[in-house]
């Protein structure tokens, strides 16, 4: 009866060793579109993660890919011009979006279909209609659509949301976050991005989209998911000569019933700042870059300063995050990559850009479910 016991443990540690090595697996990730620069970030990673490996890289555009196969020394092998052909010849587990925005739809839909699970830069889309398809794409298909922004990985916004979660700041009555940096054109952006990211249809508006959806994507998350009651914008074009279509400045206010929140999104900062606020009955709290905190509790005389605690791998960063949802891990909902955070997202940010259109308060309607 012993030497039974033993050999079922042994088949029990093997068959867990088993299980915890499938889980461990990289993911298996196609990136679609190398119009987006965002994607220098993730083939500058790539080397060193263990969370994915690269299966291939849909992109239409024949010089583009060479100056990418050659920038990074991919393989001439990865690249590809036909999203269909490639999900059914590669089958990966996810699709990374770095198309325009306007794309996102149509990526995420064509993933979805072949049971594909996506991730796409922010903001999740330009519309409110493409936004609410996405989300019955995934729900159909059973597939995860998450979201990256790059201060969702940042230890000093989760320990802000903590401490307003676990009431350290009393109830929290006025958010303030400024997003944004000097402006696409003056920081360069490469020549396959600056067009479209200043095209209002292709990327939604200009800086209320590109930077307006990070405080958004904060304010939803600590309003647990909840819609403000109404946005009120305002927006103007300080560079006519760089930005003819598109709004450089916004200020976007949420009214929610004991809260305000003010977003300011911006091209015209004299250097790039994500910063959030939070200010309660029982103290404050300021994010300082990615780790840095100032914080002052009620009864306190001064501010203290401090770094924000460092996250686990699996909240750390855009693939850890992917690789743990991917592997059942992770739950994405509720948080700051989720689709269902996003989708109420895309509905301030819609209603954010009719307000300014139009020099009026819009007020929101509950969202089809």
């Amino acid at each position: 009866m012993k030497l039974i016991r033993q050999i079922a443990l042994l088949f029990f540690v093997a068959a867990a060793s088993v299980s915890l090595h499938a889980e461990s697996k990289p993911v298996r990730v196609v990136i679609v579109g190398l119009v987006h620069g965002h994607v220098k970030g993730f083939l500058h990673e790539l080397p060193k993660s263990s969370d994915a490996k690269l299966v291939a890289i849909v992109e239409p555009d024949k010089a583009l890919a060479a100056k990418y196969e050659k920038e990074y020394s991919l393989d001439h092998s990865l690249f590809h011009t036909d999203l269909d052909e490639t999900l059914v010849a590669t089958h990966p587990d996810a699709v990374l979006v770095y198309t325009t925005i306007l794309d996102h739809r149509r990526v995420i839909e064509a993933a979805a279909k072949r049971g594909v699970s996506s991730m796409v830069e922010k903001p999740l889309s330009t519309t409110m209609e493409d936004a609410l398809a996405i989300r019955s794409a995934a729900r159909k298909y059973k597939v995860h659509v998450l979201v990256n922004y790059e201060t969702t990985w940042y230890a000093s916004n989760a320990e802000a949301l903590k401490l307003a979660e676990d009431k350290k700041l009393g109830d929290v009555r006025k958010v303030v976050v400024h997003d944004g940096h000097e402006g696409p054109a003056e920081i360069g952006v490469g020549p396959e991005w600056l067009p479209w990211l200043t095209d209002p249809v292709r990327n939604g508006a200009g800086a209320l989209f590109d930077f307006g959806c990070y405080g958004a994507d904060l304010a939803t998350v600590l309003m647990h998911g909840e819609a403000p009651i109404s946005v009120t914008a305002v927006s103007q074009t300080d560079k006519p000569q760089l930005y003819p279509h598109v709004e450089d400045d916004a200020t976007i206010i949420l009214h929610y019933p004991k809260m305000q929140a003010v977003l300011m999104p911006s091209w015209n900062w004299s250097f790039a700042r994500k910063d959030m606020e939070l200010y309660g009955t029982g103290g404050l709290a300021i994010t300082v870059g990615p780790a840095g905190m100032r914080t002052r509790f009620k009864g306190e005389k001064t501010e203290q300063t401090s770094e924000a605690p460092a996250l686990p791998a699996s909240e750390a960063s855009s693939l850890g995050y992917l690789a743990a949802v991917l592997h059942g891990e992770a739950k994405d909902a509720g948080d700051l990559s989720a689709l269902d955070t996003n989708v109420v997202v895309m509905q301030i940010l819609d209603a954010a850009r009719t307000s300014a259109a139009t020099g009026r308060t819009v007020m929101l309607k509950a969202l089809p479910q």
